[in-house]
């Protein structure tokens, strides 16, 4: 299956499909140096698959983890980029999950105010969701993706079969993405997810095209874009405040609990109960507005929510700190 993704100037393909590592090279503008960024727990046959598609490629490794997804980590791929003298006409190449993307993509931004960058992304969260968009970033002061850039890749591909190779934790934390974007945005592709007889491949798709039609709208997030970040407001105080005890998408799946009301909040409990993702979180409300108080995402005006009373639908709450609070509370007395 292949997509466009086109925005104003922006346009690049998305190709997506089972077994297709290994074309990277008739999909991808290869043929200049190259530098491929992976992480230490990534299959490394990933990389060497894309690395066989460049005559002039090399790979460059980074310790996975939050705790590593920081302006050091930035700093070293900027020396090596440096040191093997790479110019504006070269690229970088995202191998692995949505850590390396944020980092391959925001270090492809800074690098001689911005080189080419391509994302193949390698476990669910990242093909269902992060890969597309632009948003690249890394952490600063225990704050998620307090530093980065939109930078958008000049093409992606997703390769399905890399899932096979995936843990059940990793599995289950990107269907919470997958759950999110269905939970607002597509009612079908909730129900097909409640009944079960999908394939990943299939739910992969599905979660693409309903990005890929949120950012085309909405490249920077001014307005419609934010309704990817459903859960995402407690979400990030809930991966903060835990220091790695909950991947990205376990804190996302407890952080939609705290805005989601009526029905859907029965049938969104019940998907992450299947998927074995947590409906609820152990930090009291001071801690969690410690972390959200911080996160990019709060305005001068306040927080802008994304609430779901209805399977398919979506509206946005704007809530000052007080009113982040009492919903905190609330949550938790239920």
């Amino acid at each position: 299956m292949d997509l466009q993704f086109h925005s104003g100037s922006v346009a690049y393909p998305i190709h997506i499909g089972q077994g297709i590592l290994s074309h990277a090279g008739s999909v991808f503008a290869l043929d200049r140096k190259v530098l491929i960024i992976t992480d230490n727990g990534v299959p490394p046959q990933y990389a060497q698959a894309v690395l066989s598609c460049c005559p002039q490629g090399s790979i460059y490794t980074i310790e996975e983890g939050e705790s590593h997804k920081s302006l050091a980590c930035i700093e070293g791929i900027l020396n090596d980029l440096l040191s093997k003298g790479f110019t504006r006409s070269d690229a970088i190449v995202a191998v692995g999950g949505g850590m390396v993307g944020d980092v391959a993509g925001f270090a492809a931004a800074c690098y001689q105010r911005g080189i080419n960058w391509y994302n193949v992304p390698t476990t669910l969260l990242s093909q269902a969701d992060s890969c597309v968009g632009g948003k690249t970033g890394v952490n600063l002061g225990g704050v998620k993706n307090a530093v980065g850039a939109f930078h958008q890749p000049k093409g992606v591909l997703v390769d399905t079969d890399t899932l096979a190779t995936l843990s059940p934790r990793l599995l289950s934390e990107g269907m919470a993405e997958v759950i999110k974007m269905a939970a607002t945005s597509d009612a079908d592709l909730f129900r097909m997810i409640e009944n079960g007889g999908y394939s990943l491949p299939e739910l992969v798709s599905h979660a693409i095209l309903i990005k890929v039609d949120v950012v085309q709208r909405d490249p920077k997030e001014k307005g419609e874009r934010a309704v990817l970040n459903f859960g995402h407001t407690v979400g990030h105080a809930i991966e903060a405040a835990g220091k790695g005890e909950f991947y990205h998408g376990e804190a996302v799946a407890a952080g939609m609990m705290y805005f989601s009301t009526g029905e859907a909040t029965t049938r969104i409990e019940a998907l992450l109960h299947k998927f074995n993702l947590p409906v609820s979180d152990p930090f009291p409300a001071d801690t969690l507005m410690r972390f959200a108080a911080s996160d990019k995402k709060k305005s001068a005006v306040g927080f802008k929510t994304v609430w779901v009373d209805r399977i398919g639908s979506y509206s946005f709450r704007q809530l000052s700190e007080d009113e982040l609070r009492s919903v905190i509370e609330n949550h938790k007395q239920q």
